[in-house]
């Protein structure tokens, strides 16, 4: 029998590497023959954060590396993330068709690697879709956002040609806020799939799946275990966790009133993991906080969400978060900051009654206020517990996500069977 072999081409930013690698996983565990590809500077922090062994890989799963077209200079502009997607958009399929080229060869002289036979990637690596389909391969986008946002993105042609966008007033719209449209354009006349399979949350997933035998995420930061020891120490539901994800920019009058908010907030222990240099630079922050903070530049965020002494998020309401914290059944204070996080707020706060909103122009007074309803709502808790059990039901056997990943698996051996019959 045929065996199926995905390349898997993420964004190279976190929040895109971590779900695609634990879709990878949940692949590798049904069979899937796996090629990882990070970029050349992520694969370098990477191995710098947690040691050569994390891009080893394993039987049958492999890591790879592209360059991302950047110089090492451009990496410190103020609009690198912009730059960064236009530098992949635009240089990145070259490397990549030159790496499917080396994996095809390596199948044809031991064997043990299986020919190409799909690409998976992340939306915003629309070039892989154009190097699969010149290569005659099938591929598979992976959307890690919510349905509305990808509804949202599949109907922009039709909004702008019925005047909704631009947005009226939209030139008062900061650039975090203005829709990128450089891979829209790219795969316009591309967004009606014949297939779509929601899957997660992936966390869930894994862990219902067999031993991980892959390892854990793939970090571009160091992580310490030492926030995991602080919160052995606390008491059950009893500890907030702040984290505003890897790309939220602050104002200093902003980080004021967040420190402010939390330090104000009693005897509530306080993990923080997020750019940690800035509050330890306000010395009035750190004595408030004395006995009861824990500060740490990054974190395995589901083992922090899963741990019993988590009873509240303060988080700037990123997909990954809420899907995260919804399955460890922890309820929110959101405080969104660009792109689909203010309709992910939105579902958090209104939808499912797991969240509390925080005003844009955040004041110290809210943020104490709301962070202490969320600890103290019964109810909240209540609400977070049965989606925590929803999301366990859609992972476990039978489930939809379950039942979703099993087809989605027999689509991809279907992908290797009948790339067979055309070699025949």
């Amino acid at each position: 029998m045929a065996r199926p072999h995905a390349v898997v081409v993420p964004y190279p930013g976190s929040g895109n590497i971590n779900p695609a690698l634990q879709l990878a996983k949940l692949l590798h565990g049904h069979g899937v023959y796996i090629t990882f590809v990070n970029t050349e500077h992520n694969h370098r922090r990477i191995v710098a954060a947690k040691g050569a062994a994390a891009v080893r890989g394993r039987d049958r799963f492999r890591f790879e590396a592209i360059p991302d077209g950047m110089a090492d200079a451009d990496r410190d502009v103020g609009d690198y993330d912009l730059a960064l997607s236009v530098a992949t958009s635009n240089l990145c399929a070259a490397p990549l068709r030159e790496l499917m080229a080396r994996l095809d060869a390596a199948a044809g002289e031991d064997g043990g690697v299986p020919p190409v036979t799909c690409v998976v990637c992340t939306a915003l690596m629309s070039f892989a879709t154009d190097v699969a389909r010149e290569l005659g391969l099938p591929t598979m986008v992976m959307w890690g956002g919510s349905a509305a946002s990808l509804m949202t993105h599949m109907r922009i042609w039709e909004l702008r040609e019925r005047g909704y966008i631009p947005l009226k007033g939209s030139q008062q719209l900061h650039q975090s806020q203005r829709p990128h449209p450089q891979h829209l354009r790219r795969t316009r006349g591309r967004a009606e799939y014949a297939r779509i399979y929601t899957i997660g949350p992936l966390g869930t997933l894994l862990n219902h799946a067999a031993a991980d035998a892959i390892g854990g995420g793939l970090s571009l930061w160091k992580q310490g275990t030492e926030c995991l020891a602080w919160l052995d120490t606390q008491q059950p539901r009893s500890a907030v966790y702040v984290n505003f994800g890897s790309l939220t920019v602050m104002t200093p009058e902003r980080l004021a009133e967040f420190a402010w908010g939390i330090a104000a907030t009693g005897r509530l222990p306080v993990l923080v993991c997020w750019r940690t240099s800035c509050l330890v630079a306000r010395p009035q922050f750190v004595v408030e906080t004395d006995g009861r903070r824990c500060l740490a530049t990054w974190c395995s965020q589901e083992q922090v969400l899963r741990h019993p002494a988590v009873g509240c998020f303060l988080t700037h309401s990123g997909w990954n978060s809420k899907c995260e914290s919804v399955a460890s059944g922890v309820p929110m204070v959101c405080w969104p900051v660009f792109a689909d996080q203010y309709i992910n707020r939105k579902y958090a706060c209104k939808s499912w009654d797991v969240g509390l909103r925080l005003d844009e122009e955040v004041r110290r007074e809210q943020v104490t206020a709301q962070v202490k309803q969320v600890m103290e709502s019964e109810e909240m808790r209540q609400d977070a517990a049965r989606w925590k059990a929803k999301a366990e039901q859609a992972a476990g056997l039978g489930g939809s996500s379950y039942k979703n990943l099993q087809s989605m698996v027999e689509v991809i051996r279907s992908f290797a069977s009948d790339s067979k019959k055309a070699e025949a």
